[in-house]
């Protein structure tokens, strides 16, 4: 199960950071891929990052906390609260750095001094003939996401879930 490399990143609102994909999978699979732990930690995060702790607790006003490592042994701390889940077809939550105990914390403490505390994630699943559409809405100006490296990050983080996918 391979992803078509059709990636776009365009402007919406002249605001949003959009990437698209096309996973060679069940609708239903790639959904859980999101929102269930056990899949998460194998495809998160760029490529040469691990995802050592997941938790995810996927209904309005649940909260996802998760953490990166990097290949040199940096851990990265991120948390959301979900606004929406209508399974399998869209989430929609925030998306902040946090600490390990998950409270939140500036993004400059992460080198990312310009990024907002808070961003907004809508990620749709859309069946297209037994393959599944992923589209990811990152509401973050996209010359900064260009800037700070957002487009990179995502595209790698969908290819490592592409392969999980293949192997799933």
């Amino acid at each position: 199960m391979t992803a078509r490399k059709s990636n776009t990143a365009s402007k919406q609102a002249e605001q949003e950071l959009v990437i698209t994909r096309i996973f060679d999978a069940p609708r239903e699979l790639v959904f859980k891929a999101w929102t269930e732990p056990e899949h998460f930690v194998q495809w998160w995060g760029p490529k040469g990052f691990t995802t050592p702790h997941c938790t995810i607790d996927p209904r309005p006003g649940g909260v996802w906390h998760c953490c990166m490592r990097s290949a040199e042994g940096k851990d990265i701390w991120c948390k959301g609260v979900y606004r929406e889940i209508v399974a399998p077809e869209r989430i929609v939550c925030t998306d902040c750095f946090s600490d390990e105990e998950g409270n939140l914390v500036e993004p400059a403490q992460y080198g990312m001094s310009d990024w907002p505390k808070e961003t907004l994630l809508t990620v749709t699943f859309t069946e297209q003939g037994g393959k599944t559409k992923l589209t990811v809405h990152h509401a973050v100006p996209l010359s900064l996401a260009e800037r700070m490296g957002a487009p990179q990050g995502w595209n790698s983080s969908l290819d490592r879930l592409a392969d999980y996918l293949e192997q799933a």
